[in-house]
């Protein structure tokens, strides 16, 4: 009973000091998040990654660590499905998923602007003002943090998503939770913790090497 109460206690002092959430301008914490993204060297943070297919009725989990080195260097590491990669190692991207397709590997050159490449954190908080109109949703909490929840709608076709929902840190300006309607019936969620900014990781972590006896199969369009 202790224990619960001080969890009570810890909430209701969360509730009653934390920045009041009225009149929250969105353009404003979607460019505070901007900066804050743009000012890293590198990031590396955990994640829980769920793809919803409503229309028929499946649902895909997956988890892993997400690493980011500058505008061109970007990986999603999986630990489950075991061995999974997304990587991009400042020339290609490579796409690596045994789980569904154990003998190929795809690799593409990386567009002109990173923004638009694989990278997700990039699409979303590299120039947003530039790509999207932005609304105030709610204040939330994430695993004991304080969020400004915003809503980011696309203005140009560049990306691949109709609607994105971000959960933004008060205190960091870092997100901690992400959710995109995708495809009509699709929506893909992806929930970061153990954020480290600025934690730089091996640059063994951007290169992929091929697997024996996996075929790369390129596309040369990008």
């Amino acid at each position: 009973m202790a224990r619960l109460a001080g969890w009570s206690t810890l909430l209701l002092t969360t509730a009653l000091f934390a920045p009041r959430a009225e009149g929250q301008d969105p353009t404003t914490i979607v460019g505070r998040a901007s900066r804050a993204y743009r000012s890293l060297n590198s990031l590396q943070a955990d994640f829980v990654q769920t793809i919803e297919d409503r229309s028929q009725g499946d649902t895909l989990t997956s988890r892993g660590t997400v690493y980011q080195s500058g505008d061109n260097f970007f990986a999603m590491r999986f630990s489950d499905p075991a061995g999974e990669a997304v990587v991009v190692d400042g020339k290609y991207i490579w796409v690596y998923t045994p789980s569904t397709a154990p003998d190929v590997v795809f690799r593409r050159p990386l567009p002109t602007d990173p923004v638009y490449g694989v990278n997700l954190l990039a699409q979303l908080l590299d120039r947003p003002q530039d790509r999207y109109r932005s609304a105030y949703i709610k204040r939330d909490t994430i695993a004991g943090r304080v969020t400004d929840v915003v809503e980011l709608i696309p203005t140009t076709g560049s990306v691949s998503f109709a609607r994105a929902t971000l959960w933004i840190g008060v205190d960091d300006a870092l997100p901690r939770r992400i959710e995109l309607e995708e495809a009509p019936g699709a929506r893909r969620i992806l929930a970061l913790s153990r954020l480290r900014p600025n934690a730089a990781p091996p640059r063994s972590t951007f290169t992929f090497t091929v697997p024996p006896g996996v075929r790369v199969i390129t596309d040369p369009a990008g």
